[in-house]
């Protein structure tokens, strides 16, 4: 009589702990699965922790080999296109800081700022790094996307790192860091994006460097 009890205990206990780890799977699995642009509201769903940059390497400085495209206001080279691994100085910003809360965690292409496992968003100078651009940052797992653009970052090299809060928009600070090109993104979207924005001094001032870019492509000067 004890010994039928025992079982029949026991093997309701096993049902029981079977369906719980079903429900904790279940409930990891949709976690794992947010799209990415739901990271800048919940980023602890994605976000593997703060991961430092690797140091850059002498090689990823300008190919003497190549043109002189000249140097920014903070003395930091502007890369010949041809050069995909190159060292570059680093901002942060984030979605809730004065001068972007009015678009909230949205960015400059009209989608969500991206924070995720694998990729994330970053801004600059659009006749510099074009909307779409991708590139990786030696040291880091993740690609980041250009999709974003800010005023201050106008006539610049300096890359602007998306991070989904203040706390690690400190963390990051200003970095110099190396990054590979891993694709180019367009100047003809870049263009059509900014066209109908030409009423803001910086987005006039990026149309009309890319302008001419597509000029001198078009007589082979560049």
């Amino acid at each position: 009589m004890y010994k039928v009890t025992f079982h029949f205990d026991l093997t309701f206990m096993i049902n029981i702990f079977k369906k719980a780890y079903s429900l904790a799977a279940l409930a990891l699995a949709s976690v794992l699965s947010l799209p990415a642009s739901l990271a800048a509201h919940n980023p602890d769903a994605t976000s593997r922790g703060f991961v430092p940059p690797a140091v850059p390497r002498n090689s990823a400085k300008p190919d003497g080999r190549l043109p002189n495209l000249g140097r920014d206001k903070h003395g930091f080279p502007f890369y010949h296109p041809r050069q995909f691994n190159r060292v570059v100085r680093t901002t942060a910003y984030t979605h809730s800081e004065s001068d972007h809360v009015g678009y909230g965690p949205k960015n400059a292409a009209g989608s969500y700022l991206k924070y995720g496992s694998r990729v994330r968003s970053a801004a600059a100078d659009w006749s510099v790094y074009p909307l779409g651009t991708k590139f990786r940052i030696k040291g880091q797992p993740y690609t980041y996307v250009i999709d974003d653009y800010g005023s201050a970052l106008v006539g610049t090299a300096t890359i602007d790192i998306y991070q989904p809060n203040k706390s690690l928009m400190r963390q990051w600070g200003r970095r110099i860091v190396e990054i590979e090109i891993i694709e180019w993104g367009s100047s003809r979207q870049s263009m059509k994006m900014l066209s109908d924005r030409r009423g803001y001094k910086h987005c006039r001032q990026m149309y009309a460097a890319l302008q001419e870019m597509d000029r001198h492509r078009s007589t082979g000067k560049r």
